[in-house]
């Protein structure tokens, strides 16, 4: 601790680096109940911390590892950071960026004066060709969290929050990915200020610090969810995980929904936008005040960046009023009747504004409708689904179906007589020019594509939905061909809202 407390406190960020602000904002402080600060790091030269523990690592280096380079891998803000360091140092610097990385992060490195070169469909890909490129070139590798210079570099921002809060405050709600920034804060934070409770937030389906401290070991996910893509790490650091141990207090779990719901209440409070991973520490702060019925303290979100793709805010738009619990889903059967419509919507909609509504004949006796629903909270999420029940209507609450959210809002249709032997999957794949052929390709003609559905969202990655009509007796023969396509998949037959309107 005493070493890693001298090199945050020695530490050479601020050659490069500002000093950011530690806002209070009103509107969050009132909406929660909570004194709520917000720890800008969004207004960084780069949008993101990521620069200080880059330019503090580069920094550090002796003159002949200068003269050889730097070299890293990654696709977001760490990229921008080592560039920013390499131009500002003069040092020759070249970032290892996958192929499916947006190009207005790949011009945002060359702006910077940095080679790049583009290998593989994700991180890992671009990390092994990055090593072997190390081996070739002679080039300094630049760790993206798990190093001592680089842990201290994210620590000042611990070092500047002491100071201008004087200490007064309750909780510190950070970002964790590999974990550098929570591994170098925590240390400072718990050394001068152990009353302070510090709680990491990550993605629930990008947890890899939150299961690695329950098992009090490293966990390796097999996959990582794509959304918040600046803290998509499948194994966190060695080094970081050691330090999270001794000194992170809990970890809370957010979903896509929670964390769309962040990013528009850091914009309404501070009319900035922030991308997915900036936004986590306060949807994670959000959730903690919520569930646990915390009032009067004094809280802190750490925003830690802005590299926001302008394309997704439609995505980001769409889920926010699922997150913030203001919106509800739900699939309604109507006797397919005359009035029947008319009768749900007078009797039992009545003067609650309808938000989406989607409906086929899908038969004689009954009818299916998806509908979405304003609301005020979960409250009033239960009271309608009782109201439907009450009224003699058949319901299922579809607000946390990702299936329903992602795809089968947008494609209701009911199932066509001719399929036959249907199995309904769920792919992500790398969004890249030609990718939507590559995949296409890849699916081969073994079996018939009876459903298809993409639509983009502004993500590294695309999601696409399919159904195949599966012959009897070939059902091994799917498992195998499925695991032999080297895409991310999950199996949807069995999805109430499949059944109900595709």
């Amino acid at each position: 601790m005493q070493k890693l407390l001298k090199q945050i406190l020695t530490s050479k960020v601020y050659e490069a680096a500002i000093e950011t602000p530690l806002e209070e904002s009103a509107f969050l402080s009132q909406m929660l109940n909570n004194r709520v600060l917000l720890k800008r790091e969004d207004l960084q030269p780069v949008f993101s911390f990521k620069i200080r523990g880059a330019y503090n690592r580069i920094a550090n280096l002796s003159e002949a590892e200068k003269a050889r380079g730097v070299i890293t891998a990654s696709a977001g803000n760490h990229a921008q950071g080592v560039a920013f360091s390499g131009q500002k140092l003069g040092i020759d610097t070249t970032i290892v960026m996958p192929v499916t990385t947006p190009e207005i992060k790949i011009a945002a490195v060359r702006a910077l004066g940095a080679s790049v070169v583009l290998f593989g469909d994700n991180y890992s890909e671009a990390a092994e060709h990055c090593a072997y490129l190390v081996t070739q070139s002679g080039k300094v590798f630049v760790p993206p969290f798990d190093d001592e210079l680089v842990i201290a570099g994210q620590g000042t921002v611990a070092d500047e929050l002491l100071r201008q809060s004087a200490g007064r405050m309750d909780a510190v709600f950070v970002p964790v990915g590999g974990g550098g920034l929570i591994a170098g804060m925590a240390t400072f934070l718990k050394a001068l200020c152990p009353e302070v409770r510090v709680i990491g937030v990550e993605p629930a389906d990008s947890d890899a610090m939150a299961q690695s401290l329950a098992a009090g070991r490293r966990v390796k996910l097999d996959s990582v969810g794509i959304f918040a893509d600046g803290v998509a790490v499948r194994e966190v650091g060695q080094l970081t995980f050691d330090l999270c141990r001794r000194h992170v207090d809990e970890i809370v779990r957010v979903d896509i929904d929670e964390i769309c719901s962040a990013i528009k209440s850091v914009y309404q409070a501070t009319r900035s936008i922030v991308e997915p991973a900036g936004a986590l520490a306060l949807a994670g702060l959000k959730k903690y005040v919520r569930g646990r019925n915390i009032a009067g303290q004094t809280l802190v979100a750490i925003n830690s960046g802005a590299n926001m793709n302008f394309d997704r805010l439609r995505y980001v738009a769409e889920r926010t009023l699922i997150g913030e619990k203001q919106e509800a889903l739900f699939a309604v059967t109507i006797p397919e009747q005359a009035g029947s419509l008319f009768r749900f919507c007078r009797e039992v909609v009545g003067e609650r504004n309808i938000t989406e509504f989607n409906y086929r004949l899908s038969g004689r006796d009954s009818a299916y409708i998806f509908v979405g629903i304003s609301i005020n909270g979960d409250e009033q999420r239960r009271a309608f689904g009782e109201q439907l029940t009450a009224h003699g209507f058949e319901n299922i609450d579809l607000t946390d179906n990702e299936l329903a959210k992602t795809h089968v809002r947008y494609m209701v249709g009911g199932r066509s007589p001719n399929v036959h032997g249907e199995r309904l999957f769920r792919f992500w794949f790398p969004e890249r020019p030609g990718a939507m052929a590559r995949f296409l390709a890849s699916m081969g003609a073994d079996w018939n594509i009876s459903l298809f559905h993409y639509r983009t969202q502004g993500g590294d990655f695309g999601r696409v939905l399919v159904g195949l009509e599966i012959p009897p007796g070939q059902e091994s023969q799917v498992q195998l061909f499925l695991g032999s396509l080297g895409y991310r998949y999950v199996e949807e037959t069995g999805n109430e809202a499949y059944h109900l309107f595709l």
